[in-house]
């Protein structure tokens, strides 16, 4: 991609090569031309062509993005072409102020939507890769319970026994905790490879299943997969990323996580069709196994992994995990995510089921009610902590969104009218930051050689806490008179991480992986 612009100058040519080199710093090529970064991207470059006419000089500006973003270029476009304007304007304005003799404007900061560091093709490509891996799992993960009021109306299940089963499938983080140990001995690659093709397999079984019992047994087994597809795939981007984006990293593939979500918000509407039509997107959701042969040629090992398995199989050191270096970082975020998912799980998973009973929402209004208030601003959410938490720090950025988050997520399932949308537009906004940064630190905390059979230990922490706040959640909410109050009383949990735990881990911001968690092979 390249976007170009020209300026006009009474100078000579030879003039206006000084005034390039001092105000942007390019270098003369043997061409002739002038080249050089371009101000505001860490990808970017700047080529400059000046030619002598009769009124002085006329100089030429191009400004090229060379990355190739294989799926996603087509959402990252925009994006390259606004950074391209942006620099093209600030470079001529750079030589016009040298030819004047005017002072250089303010230095062009870099972009917020562009990358803190620069990647390399591999790492592109990997990342992207392991992001439309990410969506897939993730919209095949929301459909329970995006669709969990109509399949309960579907199959005659109350809300205790729908909460049973959303407990129920949380057991699937025995098969993700062997995929995940699986990780550390066979590589990253070949299981986020098979969570997807699991993914699929297990909601075509689902869309398909004729009671609720064989409905329930494979969700179980999709979860297993999604949570294997997305801790290893969390877990590959952080080890492949360069220091100093590793953060960054992770919200590229939660954007894309997130745009699988918002997939299965989209096709809500398809359950008000009829009784059984949500099983369309259970369908959909199938069909994207059509997608795995591109992810597994897109999709290298890797290098971290590469070096400890030199021959593509590493020995299991569990004993690792409890030693004296890491055993304190393994039981507080093991407690962490045990006390936040205590609460996340029944918020994420019962409240289209609130919507619907307490609020009278129908399948699309709450498709409505959730694109408003969970797309745009999640999006805000994720990129403002991937770029707070390279540069303001981890464990702050932590702190501060968990418990504004949890805060505001408690007041949604007590307010009503205009409080509603409020409450969970700026809810999603903190919980997005705080899911991301916490599962940066999950991945960043262990070495190569553990950093999967770590994660899989603290998953298991992580749905123990899921099951036990939609177990309480479906039990207490007819004592407590609705569900909404029964979700709410859950948010206690988190909030004690926030205000007890999370300041007691090291911070891993601007330190290199190496150093955070040094390999002891």
């Amino acid at each position: 991609m390249e976007r170009r612009t020209t300026i006009a100058a009474i100078e000579s040519p030879a003039l206006v090569a000084a005034a390039l080199e001092s105000s942007l710093r390019l270098e003369k090529n043997p061409s002739g031309s002038f080249s050089g970064p371009l101000s505001g991207d860490v990808h970017a470059r700047l080529e400059v062509f000046v030619t002598e006419n009769a009124d002085g000089s006329t100089i030429d500006l191009c400004a090229t993005q060379p990355i190739e973003i294989p799926f996603f270029g087509w959402a990252f476009d925009p994006v390259h072409r606004w950074v391209l304007r942006r620099g093209l304007r600030y470079s001529a304005q750079c030589i016009r102020a040298a030819l004047s003799g005017q002072a250089a404007p303010t230095e062009l900061k870099r972009s917020p939507l562009s990358a803190p560091a620069e990647f390399s093709e591999h790492q592109i490509n990997f990342l992207a890769t392991t992001s439309l891996a990410a969506g897939i799992a993730a919209f095949g993960a929301a459909l329970f319970g995006q669709n969990a009021s109509s399949i309960a109306d579907s199959f005659g299940v109350e809300d205790a026994g729908l909460g049973t089963a959303l407990a129920i499938t949380r057991l699937g983080v025995l098969f993700a905790l062997i995929a995940a140990i699986a990780s550390d001995r066979i590589g990253r690659r070949k299981v986020i490879l098979w969570s997807v093709a699991v993914v699929c397999i297990a909601n075509a079984v689902s869309g398909l299943a004729p009671n609720f019992e064989i409905f329930t047994g494979s969700q179980l087994f999709l979860r297993a997969a999604v949570n294997s597809a997305l801790v290893i795939g969390g877990i590959a981007v952080i080890e492949e990323a360069p220091d100093g984006a590793r953060a960054w990293a992770v919200s590229i593939l939660s954007l894309a996580a997130g745009a699988g979500f918002a997939i299965a918000v989209v096709l809500l509407p398809l359950a008000d069709r009829s009784p059984e039509s949500w099983r369309i997107a259970f369908g959909l959701s199938a069909l994207a196994l059509v997608l795995l042969p591109g992810i597994r040629n897109h999709l290298p090992e890797t290098t971290r992994f590469k070096k400890v398995a030199p021959g593509g199989r590493a020995p299991l050191r569990l004993r690792e995990i409890f030693d004296a270096s890491y055993r304190n970082r393994f039981i507080l975020l093991a407690a962490i995510g045990f006390l936040t998912n205590i609460f996340s799980a029944p918020s994420a998973q019962l409240t289209n089921r609130y919507l619907a009973d307490v609020h009278e929402f129908s399948s699309s209004s709450i498709a409505a009610f959730r694109g408003i208030t969970n797309g745009v601003p999640g999006v805000i959410g994720i990129l403002i902590a991937g770029r707070l938490a390279e540069t303001r720090g981890r464990r702050p950025v932590a702190i501060v969104s968990l418990f504004l988050g949890t805060c505001l997520s408690m007041a949604f399932f007590l307010v009503s009218g205009p409080l509603l949308w409020i409450a969970s537009t700026l809810a999603i906004v903190a919980a997005a930051s705080s899911t991301l940064t916490i599962g940066t630190m999950d991945a960043e905390m262990f070495p190569t050689e553990v950093r999967g059979s770590s994660n899989g230990l603290m998953l298991l922490a992580y749905v123990i806490g899921s099951a036990s706040g939609l177990l309480i959640a479906g039990w207490l909410s007819d004592p407590l008179g609705g569900i909404g109050r029964a979700i709410a009383l859950c948010g206690i949990a988190p909030l004690i991480a926030a205000a007890f735990l999370l300041r007691r881990l090291p911070e891993t911001a601007h330190v290199a992986l190496d150093d955070v968690s040094p390999s002891e092979i």
